[in-house]
């Protein structure tokens, strides 16, 4: 994985942390990390042989998730689930929720996943916030809501996943795109070149990059995907393989 500016100063804030939990003797908690910051923490950390670490969202198979970094015992996580409720004829999304949270101050590493469905969502965020949401949000858009804490027992399903078996003619990351998003193969390459493309939470600009199963590979406009196998072979040698969609 390539190293930024960002994700060099980033790794510096992990030793801190990690210095800072040791010499306090304390539990340190980190804001919510995207899929690809937690890649790069496994990774760094992998390489320095530390492994008093763990990743929590609020609940299991959540996306943007808490660093905690914990010198002795793992400690419960300040992570908080806050569910708001409105009229199921108020079609309310992701991005209404997201800008009203951002339109408060709100810092976008406090807030982690955003589930919505008719009627209630449930967003998890730094329990430092909660207390502010709960007394400043009365709309989304133009849509009333009532917010309390949630069950994380019945947590709205979010975007859910559909799995699919496609035939292509090689791994190539073009050929695997292509088929997945049922665009031209030229259509595919420029969006491969103009930076659409992530391959394992990094931009891919190599149209010809060999995909390995459990890649996950995300396509702007489309989704995540995981190459979760490769079934076999076609008489034709083609190669027939199953993609995990979350959308």
């Amino acid at each position: 994985m390539s190293i930024s500016n960002d994700d060099a100063l980033f790794l510096s804030k992990l030793d801190d942390a990690v210095y800072l939990s040791q010499k306090r003797g304390k539990a340190y908690f980190l804001s919510f990390l995207s899929e690809r910051r937690q890649a790069l923490a496994q990774a760094h950390f992998k390489s320095e042989g530390f492994e008093d670490y763990a990743f929590f969202g609020g609940y299991e198979g959540a996306e943007r998730k808490v660093l905690g970094i914990f010198p002795y015992e793992p400690e419960e996580f300040p992570v908080d689930a806050l569910e708001f409720k409105f009229r199921k004829v108020d079609k309310l999304t992701h991005r209404d929720f997201l800008g009203a949270l951002m339109s408060l101050g709100i810092e976008r590493e406090t807030v982690g996943d955003i589930l919505v469905e008719d009627g209630r969502c449930v967003v998890f965020v730094k329990s430092e916030i909660s207390g502010y949401i709960t007394s400043q949000v009365f709309k989304i858009g133009n849509a009333g809501v009532t917010v309390g804490t949630a069950d994380p027992q019945t947590i709205p399903k979010g975007r859910g996943f559909d799995e699919k078996d496609y035939t292509v003619s090689s791994l190539r990351l073009d050929a695997v795109i292509a088929a997945v998003t049922g665009l031209s193969r030229e259509k595919t390459k420029s969006l491969i070149l103009s930076g659409s493309v992530s391959r394992n939470y990094e931009c891919c600009q190599n149209i010809s990059k060999t995909l390995s199963v459990q890649d996950t590979f995300t396509v702007r406009g489309k989704g995540k995907y995981i190459l979760s196998g490769v079934i076999g072979e076609t008489k034709k040698h083609r190669l027939r393989i199953s993609i995990i969609h979350f959308r």
